[in-house]
């Protein structure tokens, strides 16, 4: 069975989880807070604390997963940027050396579009580079359906 790891797995992200579960995968979900880890717990999904701030607290959890989820494309906070920024490349360059074979990039949300584009050519290049397989989904989060959706159909074709 595949893992996932969905990096900033709100209230969306919980969802993604249990559609994913659904369809066969094995799911962590990761957050800042013990507050926001108790309530990934309580969705079904399995808990992990990480900052994505804080690069290698994200790979300490890459060490059993298939596909790495980047669903911080309404991030907020003085870094959000950052998250989608150098903090995302440097994640993707540290990435090579796992077991990871995927990575789903969330191009839309609430962050300034550039930012936003910035973090999905990051992705581009690591695929051209590493030849790891990204998807970039640019697919609003309202409804949530139609994200949860193009979210799971983007990691479930990665591997397919």
């Amino acid at each position: 069975m595949a893992r996932a790891l969905i990096v900033g797995c709100g209230c969306r992200g919980t969802e993604l989880g249990n559609r994913l579960a659904d369809d066969g995968w094995q799911v962590r979900g990761t957050s800042r807070s013990d507050e926001g880890l108790a309530r990934i717990a309580a969705a079904g999904v399995e808990p992990a604390l990480a900052d994505p701030d804080r690069v290698g607290t994200v790979l300490e959890h890459v060490g059993d997963i298939a596909v790495v989820i980047w669903a911080l494309g309404s991030a907020r906070g003085s870094t959000a940027g950052d998250v989608n920024g150098p903090r995302l490349e440097r994640a993707l360059e540290r990435l090579v050396d796992t077991p990871v074979r995927g990575f789903v990039y969330e191009a839309a949300g609430s962050l300034p579009p550039e930012t936003l584009a910035a973090g999905a050519a990051h992705c581009r290049r690591a695929e051209a580079t590493w030849r790891l397989p990204v998807a970039v989904v640019e697919v609003a989060r309202e409804p949530p359906a139609q994200w949860t959706e193009a979210m799971a159909g983007s990691v479930n074709g990665l591997l397919g």
